[in-house]
């Protein structure tokens, strides 16, 4: 194996160091690039006419990776969500800028590699956890050769190109922090269906996907399930997380004492669809055991007893809404619910927000 030390004169002028390389103490990487010695077995250098066309490509890489990184932060701004279709179009923007930045960068960092850089066989010796000064510095003089012959400071271009790529891609953790704030407060213990439409109606129930108002007399078959919304928030998707309902029939006599009879109407009774341990859609429904299940952690509620929670990790009861029905028939809250829908780590939060308001 041929030792790879190399010596230089004493008394040479050493240059500023160049960013993104360790300080001089010792040889430093603004020294003239260290090739490899003349008949070193088992190095090939790159062809210097081929490595400068590598290096224009690179650079190009690296610059489209810095407009992609650009074109992300910007997209961020620039899509906002609300409902389907801008939700939408704003992941479409958001992964499609961060992909090509990523990609060109992990293209153009190929590049250098495989078509700028030497192509050499290491062998790496096994020595004692503490290494001696000599094998220290060797190591030293290892990594300045390798740094050397990387191109990272020989090709100014690359460099500049690579900083450039990157920079956005640094700044882009900082602008999602945005999304940790503001803190709820007390909206999270209010729905829409406590708001009347513009009429001043009380608001209908009607299906999740179609909007279709229901009529009671048609949902009259025990044993039935709907996925419901508030009308009017039919793609409000900040609403639909809070306010979307699951739609029940049972025969009378299948209601148990944690059941509000009051708020429901011919047996058809509207539950939460929100877990109320994590706020995953609990809309599994078994029809004989009247059970309500939530697919994540298997929470299980009992549909007929006020839903319950029967098995899994919820704290507490899908929370119930009172419905009725107007002047043509058709289901309608009369109320909001009477507790926070959600996880009950809203609750807390809500009530201990409340709390502070209520003082102040």
């Amino acid at each position: 194996m041929t030792d790879n030390n190399i010596e230089r004169p004493e008394g040479r002028v050493v240059p500023a160091r160049v960013v993104g390389t360790p300080p001089a103490a010792g040889p430093s990487l603004g020294e003239e690039p260290v090739h490899a010695p003349p008949g070193d077995p088992g190095v090939v250098e790159q062809d210097p006419a081929a490595a400068r066309r590598a290096e224009r490509v690179v650079a190009l890489l690296f610059t489209i990776a810095f407009l992609a990184g650009a074109g992300f932060i910007a997209s961020y701004v620039t899509f906002q969500v609300g409902d389907i279709d801008s939700t939408a179009t704003s992941n479409f923007a958001l992964g499609g800028t961060l992909t090509l930045a990523l990609l060109s960068l992990a293209i153009g960092i190929t590049v250098w590699v495989r078509q700028i850089m030497p192509k050499y066989n290491l062998v790496q010796e096994r020595h004692a956890m503490v290494s001696d000064p000599e094998t220290r510095e060797y190591v030293k003089e290892t990594f300045l050769q390798g740094a050397n012959e990387s191109g990272f400071v020989k090709h100014g271009l690359l460099r500049r190109t690579l900083l450039l790529a990157a920079a956005p891609l640094g700044l882009a953790p900082l602008v999602l922090l945005k999304d940790l704030g503001p803190l709820p407060g007390t909206v999270l213990r209010h729905t829409v269906w406590g708001k009347p439409t513009e009429n001043g109606k009380p608001r209908r129930l009607v299906v999740e996907g179609t909007g279709q108002p229901i009529r009671a007399a048609d949902f009259n078959s025990p044993g039935g399930i709907l996925s419901v919304v508030p009308e009017g928030y039919e793609h409000d998707l900040n609403e639909l997380a809070k306010a979307t309902l699951i739609l029940l029939k049972l025969r009378q006599e299948e209601f148990k004492s944690g059941t509000n009879l009051n708020w429901t109407h011919d047996g058809i009774v509207a539950y939460s669809k929100i877990c109320t341990h994590v706020g995953c859609p609990a809309a599994l429904y078994e029809q004989t055991t009247h059970h309500i299940l939530c697919p994540c952690h298997q929470s299980t509620f009992d549909a007929a007893d006020g839903a319950k929670v029967i098995f899994g990790p919820a704290a507490r009861p899908l929370p119930q809404l009172p419905i009725g029905i107007d002047d043509e028939g058709y289901l309608i809250a009369k109320s909001d619910f009477h507790v926070p829908v959600g996880p009950s780590f809203w609750e807390r939060g809500d009530a201990e927000a409340e709390a502070r308001e209520t003082k102040s």
